[in-house]
């Protein structure tokens, strides 16, 4: 399956979500690709933007390759491989700090006129453009799943069967469009897939913010 672009992707979740149309579900975008997504979701159904701030741990050396991710309580998720690229105990730390104190960073400039949406007792919907390891989507699910939540339902429109099977656990529910074996990056699914700004995800969430 092959999308157009994030927004026909997001109209196919909405859609495969509907049933939550009259619970005001708190949709929550990993940023910043998510975030348009979850606009359309929002929208779609009736709910609530918001992002849940997570950060991958790249691999020593090279960066861009996730060897796990921390959430914005300090939480680390490590991969089953993380040793194996050559990350020490020490480099994790340290690398787990470096992300914290962005996150730090990327909230107080995302929302800084309010705090994040309390996800208390609300039906909650973490949406991705896709996942590849799924370590972000990890740690964004644990950052959430002690704040007593009704139902915590990870959505994303593309994901590799190994990674979504990691991922189904840590969810009261899954919904993800395609689960295509021969997988090599989230990019190859979209017609388009233009990266996006930091200045468009604050002008997004401020304008659905009061």
């Amino acid at each position: 399956m092959i999308f157009e672009n994030r927004v026909a992707a997001a109209r196919q979740l909405a859609a495969a979500l509907s049933e939550y149309r009259n619970q005001h579900p708190l949709v929550l975008a990993i940023p910043r690709g998510a975030v348009p997504m979850a606009k359309v979701i929002a929208d779609e159904l009736n709910g609530e933007l918001d992002v849940v701030l997570v950060h991958k741990v790249g691999a020593p050396g090279n960066p861009e390759f996730a060897i796990g991710a921390v959430d914005e309580s300090g939480w680390v998720y490590l991969a089953d491989y993380a040793h194996e690229t050559g990350a020490s105990e020490q480099y994790i730390k340290n690398e787990a700090s470096t992300q914290l104190a962005a996150i730090r960073q990327r909230r107080a400039q995302y929302t800084p006129i309010r705090q994040p949406i309390d996800p208390a007792g609300r039906v909650v919907i973490v949406t991705d453009d896709g996942l590849a390891t799924g370590s972000t989507m990890l740690a964004a699910l644990h950052a959430l799943r002690a704040r007593n939540l009704s139902e915590l339902i990870c959505a994303v429109p593309v994901a590799p069967p190994d990674t979504l099977e990691k991922v189904r656990s840590n969810a009261d529910r899954v919904v993800c469009l395609s689960t295509p074996i021969n997988f090599r990056a989230v990019a190859q699914f979209y017609m388009e897939f233009p990266q996006v700004t930091d200045e468009e995800v604050i002008a997004t969430l401020s304008a659905t913010s009061g």
